[in-house]
């Protein structure tokens, strides 16, 4: 078998799971990273349906499960933080079975790889520009150094600077959802519990709260606006305080234990904030350069199946790679067939579904509270929860090379 020489673009999670089935496959690996370090930090992820299969079939999944964030499920309460609700754990339920710290999958990831013979690690670099030609993809370096490979990856995230350079002039990167977020950790008092705690207020804005260690509780702002794109965009570019003294000002006055949760910001050393979109794109590849991961089609968070379908494409791209390394061409155009069907099922996200995730006044956070009461009284979320493994038609593709 041919041995390809590959650079990748980005080191989270997609990039280093790539490098992971290449390295076994005895390809070679470069993966460059703009961080001066790996960047270890981040919310709460999940890995569902068959991202659990895809660790599995690299052997870590004991090594998962010593990292998992237990979670009993989820409760959805009101202002006076009173449970109205309580969901258990499950394949597609608002907290799932393999909840993990993006920190802690991102070392565990490194971990597997960094010392492998096959893969190299640049930190504090970047991809200047590169010029994709018939047998090779020439990359300049951000030190101006140059060197040259049989493919170029980007798993560059949501923002790629990779997929930007391949699309068509003019073309359209996102679908935006009108929602943005906020993260960040507070101490942890003894009150809060390691439930997901779920709790909207008017004005389409919701709170929720975490817990996945002894010291620091997480917390998330989400809001809906849709009347306003260019003044949230400038936000999404502001200084950290900026946006800090924003999320103060939205959920001043949103009730539960918002107070605590905004006084927390002023000592926050991981905030993080960002507008939802989906990365909607026909482009996936161009020549010798392919995208992976958020960079090629990011679900957004409200799908829960970021990771997941990260992880996937992964072992996909690695594998038609394996199985077809003199023909790029048919590599990329099969990575592509194989994976987008998933895709577009995992982006399927309703304007409906929107609505009821985000009410816009009290009577409606009332209703759909008596609604989710009475549907569980009736029995069906565990009812829904039992068939979920089986609402997916598509079927995950099998390399026994990668074995």
């Amino acid at each position: 078998m041919k041995s390809l020489k590959v650079l990748i673009s980005g080191a989270g999670c997609a990039g280093p799971a790539l490098a992971f089935w290449l390295a076994r496959a005895g390809h070679r690996v470069t993966i460059v990273e703009r961080n001066t370090s790996l960047r270890a930090l981040g919310a709460q992820i999940d890995i569902r349906n068959q991202g659990v299969e895809i660790i599995k079939r690299m052997g870590l999944l004991e090594k998962i499960r010593e990292k998992l964030v237990y979670e009993k499920g989820a409760q959805f309460i009101n202002s006076a933080g009173e449970v109205k609700v309580t969901l258990g754990t499950g394949h597609q339920a608002a907290t799932a079975e393999y909840e993990i710290m993006r920190g802690d999958l991102v070392n565990l990831l490194y971990d597997e790889t960094k010392d492998h013979d096959n893969v190299k690690y640049v930190f504090g670099e970047t991809v200047e520009r590169f010029d994709d030609k018939d047998d090779e993809v020439v990359v300049q370096f951000s030190d101006g150094s140059h060197d040259s490979f049989d493919l170029l990856v980007g798993a560059d995230g949501q923002g790629s600077h990779i997929r930007s350079a391949i699309l068509p002039p003019g073309s359209n990167e996102y679908r935006k959802l009108g929602v943005y977020i906020a993260y960040w950790f507070v101490p942890h008092i003894e009150t809060d519990t390691n439930y997901f705690v779920i709790y909207s207020c008017p004005g389409r804005r919701s709170i929720l709260r975490r817990w996945h260690e002894s010291t620091d509780t997480q917390v998330y702002c989400l809001f809906k606006d849709n009347s306003n794109p260019a003044k949230f965009d400038e936000l999404m570019r502001a200084p950290a305080e900026t946006q800090k003294k924003f999320w103060k000002e939205k959920f001043h006055d949103a009730g539960w234990e918002a107070s605590r949760f905004l006084a927390g910001l002023d000592d926050t050393t991981n905030f993080y904030c960002q507008e939802i979109v989906q990365v909607a794109t026909d482009t996936w590849s161009k020549g010798r350069v392919v995208l992976l991961g958020d960079a090629a089609h990011c679900p957004s968070p409200m799908s829960g199946l970021g990771t997941t379908s990260s992880l996937i494409g992964a072992y996909i791209l690695a594998g038609e790679l394996t199985q077809n390394p003199e023909d790029l061409p048919l590599v990329l155009k099969r990575y592509d067939e194989k994976l987008r069907p998933l895709v577009n099922e995992v982006q399927t996200i309703s304007s409906f579904n929107l609505k009821l995730m985000f009410p816009q006044s009290q009577w409606a956070i009332n209703a759909r509270m008596a609604a989710l009461r009475f549907l569980f009284w009736l029995g069906i979320p565990r009812f829904l929860e039992r068939f979920a493994r089986d609402t997916s038609t598509w079927k995950m593709p099998h390399y026994p090379e990668l074995d």
